[in-house]
């Protein structure tokens, strides 16, 4: 039974998938038809789930709603969430429940090739009725990450109960067939975290016609990709999203808004900056320009319409798997701990960064100081250029 109201903290929830990743690599191009040499690994996933743990390593204790079975996979994955020491009582557990797996197969630079993924058990067992009994959760919530492997009624619940307390929704589309998704619930959400096929198809569920295309890049420059993309951001961002973190893969993020991001920030009543989470606040609140990022730069800004590129970093990449996540979990983590989007962004990145660099989905630890350090060089580069544009920040 959930506490009542009164006892509820304030902790950020997040409802979507636990997922087992199976993940084989080829050590040389695979082939049709027949197998190759390569490594298998069993690593802790999902985009919810890795997400959370994030958030849970830079101090953001998420209130974690899935659904698990009880099997060789569900137990690996629940008893991780134990030993984190992180709530288990949203997590439906159930012998009928077979618990998420994706086999992913990658290729000898990191990246996905083709995968298989069984997740039915989220859209099952993640009923709205399920998400009800945690209504005061997320009511106290800064803010609500759900996915777009949630049933559309169940998302519908999920949006509507975050709306009842004015509770900010973050949207991770998660595919391209499942990110169509954002339809019914636009009017909800005040994030998402799309890259370019999947921006283009949420604009594409919200027109008539399938009037945007899939965007041929051919070494396109940031500059050109962004004017191609900015009709289907305009369509999102018209049709209610308040903030659109576009991933553009390893050219980096873009961050776009009606209006100044940096304006964006949640409430100090539903904040934290405790431990981790308050080094964090600390540290990046003083910062002072460091550095200039060259590549960094504003790309658009009108009283109506603001767009910025943050390039992604040089990295000695290992796996790239768990990028996009760590970089929504970052800034999920920064917004909590009182940052604002354009500050969060920055640190995403960095987080980004750090989770290529390693065999898991999620670094087992973040160093304040690196993370620190890399904010200073990518946010205080935008600085720069806002300058540049005669701007006040």
């Amino acid at each position: 039974m959930e506490k009542q109201r009164g006892d509820v903290k304030a902790e950020p929830v997040v409802i979507g998938g636990m997922v087992l990743d199976i993940q084989a690599t080829s050590s040389i191009p695979p082939h049709p038809r027949t197998t190759c040499p390569g490594k298998v690994h069993y690593v802790r996933g999902g985009v919810t789930r890795n997400i959370a743990e994030c958030m849970s390593k830079l101090g953001a204790e998420p209130f974690m709603i899935s659904a698990l079975g009880i099997d060789m996979a569900g137990n690996l994955l629940l008893e991780h969430w134990k030993s984190a020491k992180l709530p288990t009582e949203g997590i439906r557990k159930h012998q009928d429940i077979k618990t998420p797996t994706v086999c992913h197969i990658l290729d000898t630079n990191g990246e996905v090739a083709a995968g298989v993924a069984s997740v039915e058990a989220v859209e099952m067992f993640l009923t709205p009725e399920w998400i009800q009994q945690f209504k005061h959760k997320i009511h106290s919530a800064p803010i609500l990450m759900v996915d777009a492997n949630l049933s559309p009624p169940a998302l519908e619940a999920s949006c509507r109960i975050a709306a009842e307390a004015n509770v900010p929704v973050w949207f991770e589309p998660v595919s391209i067939a499942k990110s169509k998704r954002i339809a019914p619930v636009v009017k909800y959400i005040t994030f998402a975290s799309p890259n370019e096929d999947e921006l283009i198809a949420m604009a594409n569920s919200l027109s008539s016609d399938n009037m945007f295309r899939s965007i041929e890049r051919n070494k396109c420059s940031v500059d050109t990709l962004f004017q191609m993309l900015k009709p289907a951001i305009w369509v999102l961002l018209e049709k209610g999203v308040k903030i659109l973190v576009v991933t553009i893969g390893s050219d980096g993020v873009l961050l776009c808004s009606r209006g100044e991001p940096s304006s964006w920030r949640i409430g100090p009543e539903k904040t934290k900056r405790l431990g981790f989470s308050g080094q964090l606040f600390g540290t990046v609140t003083s910062s002072r320009p460091l550095n200039w990022y060259s590549d960094a730069k504003v790309l658009e800004r009108s009283p109506y319409f603001f767009a910025v590129h943050s390039p992604a970093l040089p990295a000695s990449v290992v796996r790239l798997t768990g990028a996009g996540d760590c970089l929504v979990g970052g800034m999920l983590a920064s917004l909590c701990a009182g940052l604002d989007a354009m500050q969060s962004v920055a640190i995403g990145i960095a987080v980004a960064k750090a989770s290529v660099e390693v065999d898991s989905n999620v670094p087992s630890q973040f160093s304040l100081a690196t993370i620190a350090g890399i904010y200073s060089i990518l946010y205080h580069c935008c600085f720069a250029y806002l300058l540049s544009f005669n701007l006040q920040v």
